[in-house]
């Protein structure tokens, strides 16, 4: 007799799951989301099957008789990418990769598969997006000199993408994308949560079996997410965010998962005709055009992992001609751009709540950092007053509800990258400057505890 084939219905934000149609997810609270998935009576339940199996069974055993083992790691020829990895690509990794479209995700897995091939490196691309020749004109506008153990195949069925596997026997994989690829034990279209779900299970059975580094490229929603339900994130061991804004060039690479690495390390990329290019030192980018004699601008310094980023902060305080004053805010949070606001109107007495207040971080960088909060409070002041901040002076520190001026981490690092940059006055939090053990020569040091202090000694 037959087997029934089984249907359910999965909500596609989620992964909620339902025996019946439902117009709201109770999950996620998502409307419309529920989509019916059909599973083919021969599916597999067992987790990590596929071709290459699952993990072997094991017996318990006491933790102090098990045997440490060194991460082997393997440096790909992209300084920033190995530093946002944690030191390079350890061997049978699952890395997801996620961006807009657009923002670079295929460079940056092009360059590398060049590099690593180049290197005596086997590495087999697979594209479900593209044709092999419109990869290969991809290629070509990189200029690089392709290897003859650099393979590619266009295909999207995971059944014959292993079997590809096992001809060539790679050790670096490159999925892009996971959304179009499909298992036949499935009948449910490619980029379903329950596809997805499958599809990512084998490709984590696939690296940890045969110990292949693997790179899946996954599409993001609108809010920046990575399309999907969050079981992605959780099953792969490393997941890394592509950013940037349309019409800039800079690129920043930021792990939010790394089982091998921390979590706080960035890196900076800039796209050019020939491909991507790392800067390895941002903060000169940043600051390169910047305006001088202008008010509303700052330099501040925002630590993103063991790097200080140098940003300018550009703030522009002008009446409104509409009944709701607008706010405008790009690459800084404007909630909090809302209570700084309502800080420096009620503790330093600057009436700014009735004006159209713009707010940009130059750059086309996204940073949500407390000790970014010092330096929107000064730009908004200096457009408000229409006064000009000296153009060798920086500023950081968090900002609290009572207006004082709290201390923040790194201090010391933000302060040497600064004087690197030929900036000769500091303003910082009070008890930053009370714990440091070593002052930073040529380079005026001024605490200040209340954002009327900081005010004081820029303006006044």
């Amino acid at each position: 007799m037959s087997k029934k084939t089984k249907t359910t219905f999965v909500c596609q934000e989620c992964g909620q799951t339902s025996v019946k149609w439902l117009g709201k997810c109770p999950s996620c609270q998502a409307w419309s989301s529920f989509v019916e998935e059909l599973e083919a009576p021969e599916a597999s339940s067992s987790p990590g099957g596929g071709a290459f199996g699952a993990i072997h069974a094991t017996k318990p055993q006491k933790l102090k008789d098990v045997e440490g083992a060194q991460l082997n790691r393997k440096n790909c020829g992209i300084g920033e990418l190995d530093r946002v990895l944690g030191g390079g690509i350890v061997k049978g990794a699952l890395i997801l990769l996620g961006g807009d479209p657009g923002i670079g995700k295929s460079t940056l897995l092009l360059q590398t598969t060049v590099l690593c091939s180049n290197r005596g490196d086997r590495v087999l691309y697979v594209t479900g997006e593209e044709s092999p020749k419109q990869t290969k004109m991809r290629f070509d506008r990189l200029g690089a000199q392709l290897n003859s153990d650099l393979w590619l195949v266009a295909e999207t069925s995971v059944e014959r993408i292993e079997e590809h596997i096992k001809d060539i026997k790679p050790t670096l994989l490159i999925i892009d994308s996971v959304q179009t690829l499909y298992t036949q034990q499935l009948q449910s279209a490619p980029g379903s949560v329950g596809q997805l779900r499958a599809v990512t299970s084998r490709m984590m059975a696939i690296a940890k079996g045969q110990e292949i580094s693997t790179f899946l490229v996954g599409h993001v929603t609108k809010d920046g997410a990575i399309a999907g339900p969050r079981v992605l994130e959780h099953m792969v061991d490393t997941v890394l965010y592509f950013e940037g804004q349309k019409g800039h060039p800079l690129r920043m690479l930021r792990a939010v998962k790394n089982r091998f690495g921390s979590t706080d390390e960035v890196g900076t990329f800039e796209m050019q005709e020939n491909g991507l290019v790392e800067v390895l030192n941002p903060s000169e980018l940043f600051l390169s055009e910047r305006a001088k004699d202008a008010s509303g601008s700052v330099v501040t310094c925002s630590y993103e992992g063991t790097r200080p980023l140098l940003v300018e902060i550009q703030g522009l305080v002008c009446p409104t001609v509409y009944g709701n004053p607008r706010r405008t805010t790009l690459g800084f949070d404007s909630n909090r751009v809302a209570m700084l606001m309502a800080v420096l109107e009620k503790k330093a007495g600057l009436e700014i709540a009735g004006a159209d207040v713009f707010l940009n971080i130059a750059g086309g960088v996204k940073l949500n950092e407390p000790a970014l909060d010092l330096g929107v409070i000064i730009a908004l002041a200096s457009s408000h007053i229409d006064r000009v901040i000296d153009y060798h002076t920086m500023v950081f520190g968090e900002i609290g509800l009572g207006g004082e001026i709290r201390a923040v981490n790194g201090a010391t690092a933000r302060m040497i990258e600064a004087k690197q940059l030929g900036f000769k006055k500091i303003i910082l939090p009070q008890s930053n400057l009370n714990r440091l053990e070593k002052k930073i020569d040529e380079i005026e040091l001024v605490g200040v505890e209340h954002i009327t202090q900081a005010l004081d000694a820029l303006f006044y």
